[in-house]
C-alpha cells in the first residue's frame, strides 16, 4: 500500500445535491472507492476538515467547506527516470520533467509525482504547478513557490502570454514523405471532451485550440516536428497532430485507446515541451527556458 505524505484538497459544493453526510459525499464524488473504505479511512483520521478537525461517518455535509484525504493505492509504479531543476528563484522553480512522470498525484500515483519530487528535494511545500503537462508528456513545467505572486505567473497562462514550444516525433503521411522542408501547417478547430472522459476529441463547432506544426527533419518513416500551441486545450498537440494523419509515435489514447496495462519504460510517448519564453511579470525581464532533452528520429 502507497499512502500520500500529504493530504489532498477538496472544496465541498456550494450547492448540495442530497448528501446528508460528508461519507454520502465522498462515496458519490469517488465511485470506484467502496464506502467500506471511506469508513476505514475516516476511523483510522486520514479524512478531516482543512483545519485539522477529525470528522466521523456521521458527520454533516457542509457546504463549501474545504475537505482533506489522503490518496492510497495498492501498489504505486517507481519512475526510473530523474527530473532536474532548470532555475530556482524566491518566486519560481522550473523543471525538466522526464517522461512517465506525473506532475500531481493521481490515478496510481501518490508520492511518485513531480510536485512530490520537488517538495522533497526543496524542503518547501508551498510549491503549485502553474500548468501542467501529461504524464506521458516530457520537458519543462514551472512551478510557483509563492503565494505572494503566484496570480501573476497564473495570468501569465491564462492571457495566453507565455510562448511553448514543443518537439514531436510521428510517422509521415504520403504527402509529408514528399514534401519540400520546411513544411508548416497551422490547425485550427474545436476540441471538446469525450468518452471516456480523461480522453478528448475533435468536433464541429467554433475554434477553441489552433497548434502551429513544422516538419523540420525526416526519413523514409518519421519526421521531426515542431509544434507551437495558441490555446491549452488537453491532448492539443497529440489530437491536432493525429488530424494531419500522423499520430505521435508511441501515443497510447490516439487514435485508438489502447487497454490498461504495465508501462513499457522503451516507448515513451514521443513529445516533449522543450522550450517556455515569456516577460517575467515581476521584474518585466524576456524569460527563455530549455529543455535539456531532445527528441531524434528512431534508428532505421
Amino acid at each position: 500500500m502507497s499512502i500520500a505524505r500529504q493530504a489532498s484538497e477538496i472544496t465541498l459544493p456550494a450547492v448540495n445535491n442530497g448528501w446528508h453526510t460528508v461519507l454520502q459525499f465522498l462515496c458519490s464524488q469517488f465511485p470506484f472507492i467502496s464506502e467500506a473504505v471511506w469508513r476505514e479511512r475516516i476511523a483510522k483520521g486520514k479524512v478531516h476538515w482543512f483545519n485539522g478537525e477529525a470528522i466521523t461517518e456521521h458527520t454533516p455535509f457542509l457546504a463549501s467547506k474545504r475537505l482533506c484525504y489522503y490518496r492510497e493505492v495498492a501498489a504505486e509504479p517507481v519512475i526510473p527516470f530523474a527530473h532536474h531543476i532548470l532555475y530556482q528563484d524566491p518566486h519560481i522553480i522550473v523543471v525538466d520533467k522526464p517522461h512517465f512522470l506525473p506532475v500531481t498525484p493521481g490515478g496510481d500515483y501518490v508520492n511518485e509525482c513531480l510536485l512530490a519530487r520537488l517538495k522533497h528535494d526543496t524542503g518547501i511545500d508551498d510549491v503549485v504547478p502553474v500548468h501542467r503537462l501529461d504524464r506521458d508528456t516530457a520537458g519543462l513545467v514551472l512551478f510557483s513557490v509563492n503565494a505572494a505572486s503566484r496570480a501573476a505567473y497564473y495570468q501569465l497562462f491564462q492571457q495566453a502570454q507565455i510562448i511553448k514550444h514543443y518537439q514531436a516525433v510521428a510517422p509521415l503521411s504520403p504527402e509529408a514523405q514528399h514534401c519540400a522542408l520546411p513544411k508548416q501547417w497551422q490547425v485550427a478547430n474545436r476540441i471538446e471532451k469525450s468518452q471516456p472522459r480523461f480522453i478528448n476529441a475533435i468536433v464541429p463547432g467554433p475554434v477553441n485550440a489552433v497548434s502551429d506544426i513544422s516538419l523540420s527533419k525526416r526519413d523514409q518513416r518519421h519526421g521531426l516536428f515542431m509544434l507551437t500551441p495558441h490555446s491549452g486545450k488537453t491532448h492539443q498537440l497529440r489530437l491536432h497532430m493525429l488530424s494531419l494523419g500522423m499520430p505521435i509515435l508511441h501515443d497510447n489514447y490516439y487514435p485508438e485507446l489502447k487497454p490498461k496495462q504495465a508501462v513499457d519504460f522503451t516507448k515513451p510517448l514521443q513529445l516533449l515541451a522543450q522550450q517556455l519564453c515569456f516577460t517575467d511579470p515581476l521584474n518585466h525581464s524576456k524569460r527563455v527556458f530549455q529543455s535539456k532533452r531532445c527528441l531524434s528520429l528512431p534508428p532505421t
